[in-house]
């Protein structure tokens, strides 16, 4: 059985033992064969800087790591091209000084590893002299590859001033691209946001944008067939829907891919856990969530258009932009009207659906100990179902938060709120939950569905508990219940009503409705 390549982001190294490998060669047959200038954004930990160094070692000419390969018959290995490979992924940057420091450090690296001298003074004649240089040493155009463009203004996003001033450092180094144009065989940069043209890329405007571009939707990433032949033997025994619903999801205007960290460290513990999202905290998105008031309902029901998609800037911080390129939302849908594309966007699987909402959950509240005993008492209590139960862990934790916290969090002034709390609850366990369920009558506020019950939630947030008109009339009023009778052994409706000033819930009603009578369907 071959090694699992985890981390492994050098082509070399991948080739030179047993490890799996998904051919993507004849992705990089099409961009050479079609154009010289391109950009890619995808999440991070998607396999970029291994698709980077594979085309490293084509353009110089490393015909034995090629072997058995689409690559092997249809690239003219006679030819072999100079290349400077720029990664951004070391460390963090904090100072404009910092980065300048780094460009000309990671420049004389590769002008010693090609044996020559560069002494320019500034950056960009630095840039330039080393891409000059390479030219007339070889004679051949040079290669630019850029990874992790962005990792320098990302990593200070929350300090405006300081990524403007990396941001037009970058722009000003990028910018020295279009000048060689003449030097230069093929260019290709990657990372995890796609800044506006206008901010960082202006002077670029020959780099064509493949991040939506169907022809390459696979190019990191594991398809379903690529998973299922190339690691067949490591599927054994495994339940392949269930490993489906968990990884696979993320989709660029082409088939659904896994993210290789995400599977190959499931096929090498065999546990479904959320390997990929323990790697980075979204705190930033968890603060703009909290600053825009966003519902977590609200989180499965964006819609975009690819100009806002494409419209990421340190100036104007857009959330479901970042929600998209960050990857904690893929595309889901998307339809034309008039001239522009709509997409809808979602949670990719159900990895990132529960932690996601776990963290927001945590962000949400005061206390992660809380949550996380109440999550396991709440799923004890749905089995059951003990209602009384469900009402007393909510109404507990609500009761739980200091007057303080609310003081200080604006998140928890808005009606959405609690809804909010009840939602995460419910898909941090892993249950099948959707929000704003449509209906011939309406939207459901949450379905909740375990096993082969369903369960109705409405939500109002009231100044007083009159007693009338209350969320579980409403339900049975626009029959919501109707869209499931057939489906469930078991349909509970469920209304759920807060009091504005006593923050928590003044009415807690439900009902189970007994299933309907239909042919092959007794009671």
């Amino acid at each position: 059985m071959k090694k699992l390549p985890i981390g492994v982001q050098s082509f070399e190294i991948m080739r030179s033992d047993a490890y799996y490998y998904v051919d993507k060669t004849p992705i990089i047959k099409k961009m050479v064969d079609q154009g010289r200038y391109y950009f890619l954004s995808r999440p991070r930990r998607f396999g970029k800087s291994l698709f980077l160094d594979t085309l490293s070692q084509a353009f110089t000419g490393k015909k034995e790591y090629f072997s058995g390969l689409f690559l092997e018959h249809h690239w003219n290995w006679d030819v072999c091209y100079p290349v400077i490979n720029l990664s951004f992924g070391t460390g963090v940057i904090k100072r404009t000084d910092d980065l300048e420091t780094i460009i000309i450090s990671l420049m004389d690296e590769i002008a010693q590893n090609y044996g020559i001298r560069i002494d320019g003074k500034l950056l960009s004649l630095r840039f330039r002299e080393l891409v000059i240089k390479l030219y007339n040493q070889h004679k051949q155009q040079v290669v630019i590859l850029i990874d992790e463009y962005d990792k320098p203004i990302l990593d200070n996003i929350e300090n405006p001033d300081l990524a403007k001033e990396i941001r037009e450092g970058l722009k000003n180094f990028y910018s020295v691209i279009k000048d060689c144009d003449r030097y230069l065989k093929f260019v290709f940069i990657t990372g995890i946001s796609k800044f506006s043209k206008v901010s960082l890329f202006s002077v670029l405007n020959n780099l064509k944008d493949i991040t939506l571009d169907t022809r390459y939707a696979t190019i990191c990433g594991y398809t379903q067939d690529e998973l299922v032949s190339v690691f067949a033997d490591q599927l054994e025994n495994v339940d392949i829907n269930k490993v489906k619903r968990w990884y696979n999801g993320y989709h660029f205007m082409g088939d659904n891919v896994y993210n290789p960290f995400d599977i190959l460290l499931f096929l090498d513990n065999r546990e479904y856990r959320n390997y990929w999202f323990e790697t980075g905290t979204p705190t930033f998105l968890m603060k703009l969530i909290q600053e825009k008031q966003y519902s977590a309902l609200d989180i499965e029901l964006i819609q975009t258009t690819e100009i806002m998609m494409s419209s990421f800037d340190v100036d104007e911080i857009d959330l479901e932009t970042l929600l998209f390129q960050t990857g904690y939302l893929t595309i889901k849908d998307h339809k034309t009207i008039l001239d522009s594309t709509v997409f809808r966007l979602g949670y990719p699987n159900a990895e990132v659906k529960t932690s996601f909402t776990a963290c927001l959950l945590n962000y949400l509240t005061h206390s992660r100990k809380d949550s996380e005993r109440n999550k396991y008492a709440l799923y004890q209590a749905l089995l059951t179902p003990d209602f009384e139960k469900i009402r007393e862990v909510f109404h507990s934790f609500f009761a739980s938060i200091p007057h303080d916290w609310y003081r200080k969090n604006q998140i928890a002034r808005y009606e959405g709120y609690y809804a909010s709390v009840f939602y995460c609850y419910f898909t941090a366990l892993g249950l099948d939950v959707t929000a704003e369920d449509t209906t011939n009558h309406g939207r459901i506020d949450l379905t909740v569905k375990l096993e082969q019950r369903v369960f109705i939630l409405e939500f109002k947030v009231v100044d007083q508990d009159t007693g009338k008109n209350s969320a579980l009339e409403q339900i049975k009023e626009k029959a919501y219940h109707e869209k499931y009778r057939a489906e469930a052994d078991e349909l509970y409706l469920i209304g759920v009503e807060f009091n504005r000033k006593d923050r928590n819930i003044v009415r807690f009603e439900y009902e189970k409705l007994e299933r309907a009578i239909l042919p092959g369907h007794p009671r």
